[in-house]
C-alpha cells in the first residue's frame, strides 16, 4: 500500500501520539524524535520516499549503517525498538499493511555483524587458484560465480549448464521457495566459466550430467566439499579471517552497496524476496540490473 503522507508528517503524527496518548517524558520524546529523524534521513538518502518500500532488507541495511557509524549493539537495539513502535503505530492506523521490522531481531550485546572480505582480499583469494588442472579451473569458476552473482552455496552447486548464458553474462538461479531470478556476472567470471565448460567434457568422459560444476560421476559437488575448497584457498592466500561460502555472498552485497549500488538492485540480485517485495521486483528490468552490476561490481 502506498502512503500519501510524507515521512516527516508521519513521524510528527507518531510523536503527537506518544505525547498525548502515551504521556511520555520530554527526554523520551526527544530520544524518539532523534532516532526517527535519523531513520528518515537514511531512507531519503536511499531514494525511498514511500514507507511501503522500506522492507526488511532496508531495515537490515539501516542497522548495518548504524554499526558502521560506530553505534554499539545497545544503541542499535534502542533505535530498532523506536522503529518497531513507529511501524506498529502505522499499522494500527491502517497507514501500512505489512510490518518489515517483525522479522528483524533486536541486536544482542556483543553480537558481531557478518564477516566480509575487503575487495583486495577477494582479489587475492581469486588470484591464488591453480588453473593448471581441470579441477583447479572448476574451483576458480565456482568462486568467481559465487562472488560475481552473490549466490548461496546451494544455488551454486546445483547450477545446470542451461542456467548459464555467457554471451549475455547472466546466470539463472533457482532460489528459496523455488523463486527464479536472473543475475549478471562479470567478465572474469564469464572467462573462467567458459574455460571450465570447454574442459568439462574431458572430465566427464562418457558420463552425462546436467550440472555445471560436477564432482564424481557427474554429480554436483557437496556443500562440505566446496567449503573445504574455500578454506584451502583462503589459507594459501594468507587470509586470516574465517572465510566461508557465505562470506563471498555477503562480500558481494557489501561491495556493491559500498560502491553506490541502490538497495533494490542488490536485494533483487541476492534473491531476498518476501510477499511485501515480490511486486517491486517485477518493475526491475534485466537491463537495469546489468547496468548496476557493470558499474559497481569490482571484477568487471
Amino acid at each position: 500500500m502506498s502512503i500519501a503522507n510524507p515521512l516527516d508528517d508521519l513521524i510528527e503524527q507518531y510523536i503527537d501520539f506518544l505525547i498525548i496518548e502515551k504521556g511520555l517524558s520530554h527526554n523520551s520524546i526527544e530520544s524518539y524524535s532523534t532516532d526517527l529523524a535519523g531513520y528518515g534521513d537514511f531512507l531519503e538518502k536511499n531514494h525511498i520516499i514511500d514507507m511501503a518500500q522500506a522492507d526488511t532488507i532496508v531495515i537490515l541495511a539501516w542497522l548495518i549503517h548504524l554499526a558502521k557509524k560506530g553505534l554499539s549493539s545497545k544503541s542499535r537495539a534502542r533505535h530498532l525498538i523506536t522503529i518497531r513502535g513507529f511501524y506498529k503505530y502505522l499499522i494500527s492506523e491502517k497507514l501500512l499493511h505489512s510490518n518489515p521490522v517483525k522479522e528483524v531481531d533486536i541486536p544482542k550485546i556483543g553480537q558481531a555483524l557478518p564477516k566480509i572480505m575487503s575487495i583486495a582480499e577477494v582479489e587475492t583469494l581469486l588470484a591464488i587458484g591453480d588453473v593448471s588442472t581441470p579441477k583447479g579451473v572448476r574451483n576458480l569458476a565456482m568462486m568467481e560465480i559465487m562472488y560475481g552473482a552473490g549466490l548461496r552455496v546451494s544455488e551454486l552447486i546445483f547450477l545446470k549448464l542451461q542456467d548459464v548464458n555467457l554471451d549475455a553474462g547472466l546466470v539463472r538461479v533457482m532460489g528459496k521457495g523455488s523463486k527464479e531470478r536472473i543475475v549478471p556476472i562479470g567478465s572474469k567470471a564469464k572467462s573462467i566459466t567458459q574455460e571450465w565448460i570447454d574442459t568439462r567434457p574431458l572430465v566427464l568422459k562418457n558420463i552425462q550430467s546436467q550440472y555445471l560444476f560436477i564432482a564424481r560421476a557427474g554429480k554436483p559437488m557437496t556443500r562440505q566439499a566446496f567449503w573445504k575448497i574455500i578454506k584451502k584457498n583462503a589459507l594459501l592466500a594468507g587470509i586470516s579471517k574465517n572465510v566461508t561460502p557465505h562470506t563471498l555472498r555477503h562480500s558481494f552485497a557489501t561491495h556493491l552497496l559500498e560502491g553506490g549500488a541502490d538497495l533494490r538492485s542488490v536485494q533483487t540480485m541476492l534473491g531476498h524476496s518476501d510477499i511485501s517485495t515480490t511486486q517491486i521486483y517485477t518493475h526491475i528490468s534485466k537491463e537495469y540490473l546489468i547496468k548496476m552490476h557493470q558499474k559497481f561490481y569490482p571484477r568487471n
